[in-house]
């Protein structure tokens, strides 16, 4: 599934009529979950957290920006917090199987389409930048809605989308891909917020003052600052880029706390920086009690944590989501202050999912579903589940090899093959139900109306476009089926002899899954009015079958050799 979360500010934080007719209009796009909407009456800005699918995303923030140009009159406007107009900004930020350039793009289209369609001044900031000077949001909005006349009428801040003129009610927007901010807190044993303050000045890019040690205090704000020869602080970085840092108490929780906010989260890890935390903690004699996530975190930064710890561990990185997950909660003291409920904190598992999805259901129920008079689900699905279920057995072989105690040479191997083969299952499973979704979409598209030359125009496109889709998924689980038989091959000849058999079955339900899927791409070529498509994908077809039984038959017989000794 490919997930973008948007984070769009609105310069309104105390009508809740006007807020109320702003999340509406991004709730009425299909495949959109509103996440948070958190008003400040202070700030009189409201910043709302929505995910879902490109272009639904892309949809839901021109609506909730074309809403609040209609009930937010900027030239009334008041607030503490900077702002420059009636949308302040809107980020796009990339959750799961989204590119960098996708955001990018998305932000321009959205961009360009306000700044047409409703005359707002659009400028690009962060990675969708086209100068460095308007990479930082407060460059661009200094002088703030009150300065952007003036601004306007200077040839240098030219809008990247719209007119250069001064739109009254709704000022301008700054939009534009950014990375995910994680807002975490780390928790210590002690109430003093200076020693939590002292920690968080290692920590933080920016890094601090450099002082003299106090022999009396193992706390480094208790030194004196060293100083250049102008008399300015002499300045030490932080240990992490992309980490800014404060110390606090919280008196809810009778601790100092270490506030954290992760600007990149690939550049530096949730887990790196509380490792780091627990051994500066343990230098002053104090302890790190545990952790808290303040609002969600992508599922891709907790199963770095989850990998981290379990690689520590000398323990088998190839296992289910789930078990990863468990592993970040547990070393990263998750559930110290409040439970972590990971439906409510991963945005992916945040994200609503449909009740009826044949991967939710039970063993039973699947069987049941699959043996009515509906077309849907149908082989392909059981091709995809097929295998899922190979890709399963395989990772479980891996595992088994990975902990057997004369197999240490091998665990790097089979922690990458476990991995894969992982990935590989959660990709099939998700294809289980994409499979059934596809020939559903085939169905619905021909039912269009076509009365007319543009309705049958539209139709036309569209059936091609379901009818190409109902081939392109059969034929990646034909693709994902042949790497497990690939990886079997592998498992087979290095991995635990005692459980060979196990990686036999994986090769047939593979090749089973593989041989299905392949007869779904071949019977829905017809579909499609183009020669040379055809030609091409049979093939392709006939190609991987082809390598993928010669492969198999290798695999069987040396399964049956080892399983024969």
């Amino acid at each position: 599934m490919k997930l973008i979360e948007c984070v769009p500010n609105f310069s309104e934080g105390k009508d809740l009529a006007k807020i109320k007719a702003i999340t509406n209009a991004i709730e009425s796009v299909d495949g959109i979950t509103l996440l948070d909407v958190d008003p400040g009456a202070d700030t009189n800005r409201t910043v709302v957290t929505f995910v879902g699918n490109p272009d639904a995303v892309g949809e839901a923030a021109y609506l909730g920006i074309k809403t609040a140009t209609e009930v937010i009159d900027m030239s009334k406007h008041k607030g503490a917090h900077p702002r420059m107009g009636a949308t302040d900004v809107c980020p796009f930020i990339p959750i799961s199987n989204v590119s960098d350039e996708e955001c990018i793009d998305l932000s321009k289209e959205i961009g360009q389409r306000v700044g047409e369609e409703l005359s707002i001044p659009v400028y690009l900031y962060e990675h969708s930048a086209q100068t460095p000077e308007r990479k930082s949001l407060p460059d661009i909005r200094e002088g703030e809605y009150e300065g952007l006349a003036k601004k306007l009428k200077d040839v240098k801040w030219k809008p990247d989308f719209g007119p250069a003129e001064f739109n009254v009610a709704a000022g301008a927007t700054v939009m534009g891909m950014r990375d995910f901010l994680i807002a975490y807190n780390i928790n210590l044993n002690t109430k003093d917020h200076r020693l939590a303050t002292d920690i968080a000045f290692e920590l933080r890019e920016s890094g601090r003052s450099k002082r003299k040690p106090d022999p009396d205090s193992p706390n480094l704000l208790d030194g004196e600052i060293i100083r250049n020869s102008d008399g300015s602080p002499v300045k030490v970085p932080g240990m992490f880029k992309e980490v800014k840092c404060v110390g606090w108490y919280i008196d809810t929780f009778k601790r100092a706390q270490i506030s954290i906010n992760f600007n990149n989260y690939k550049v530096s890890s949730i887990h790196d920086v509380y490792d780091a935390a627990c051994k500066l903690a343990d230098e002053r004699s104090i302890r790190v009690t545990g952790s808290e996530l303040v609002g969600l975190i992508p599922l891709e930064a907790i199963l770095m944590a989850g990998r981290h710890y379990l690689a520590k561990q000398r323990r088998t990185v190839g296992v289910p989501e789930e078990d990863i997950i468990q592993a970040a909660v547990q070393s990263l003291g998750l559930n110290d202050v409040t439970p972590f409920i990971a439906e409510e904190k991963i945005i992916e598992y945040a994200v609503k999912e449909s009740a009826d999805e044949l991967m939710s259901m039970s063993a039973q129920g699947f069987v049941n579903e699959l043996s009515t008079n509906s077309p849907a689900p149908g082989g392909g699905s059981v091709s995809a589940l097929a295998g899922s279920l190979g890709a399963a057995l395989s990772s479980m072989v891996a595992a088994l090899t990975h902990e057997k105690k004369g197999f240490i040479a091998l665990k790097p191997e089979m922690d990458k093959i476990g991995v894969e083969a992982q990935t590989i299952k959660d990709r099939l499973s998700f294809l289980v139900d994409e499979d059934t979704n596809a020939f559903n979409n085939v169905m619905e598209v021909n039912r269009m109306p076509a009365s007319n030359d543009e309705e049958a125009k539209v139709k036309d496109r569209a059936i091609r476009k379901a009818n190409e889709y109902a081939i392109d998924v059969p034929f990646e689980v034909a693709n994902l089926c042949k790497r497990v038989i690939e990886l079997v091959d592998i498992l087979v000849e290095k991995g635990n002899p005692n459980s060979v058999s196990d990686a036999g079955v994986a090769a047939e339900v593979a090749l089973a899954g593989l041989r299905g899927a392949s007869m779904n791409v071949l019977i829905n070529l017809p579909s499609i009015d183009d020669e040379k498509y055809r030609s091409e994908k049979r093939k392709e077809v006939d190609g991987l079958i082809q390598a993928a039984e010669a492969l198999h038959k290798i695999v069987y017989k040396k399964t049956l050799n080892i399983i024969n000794k």
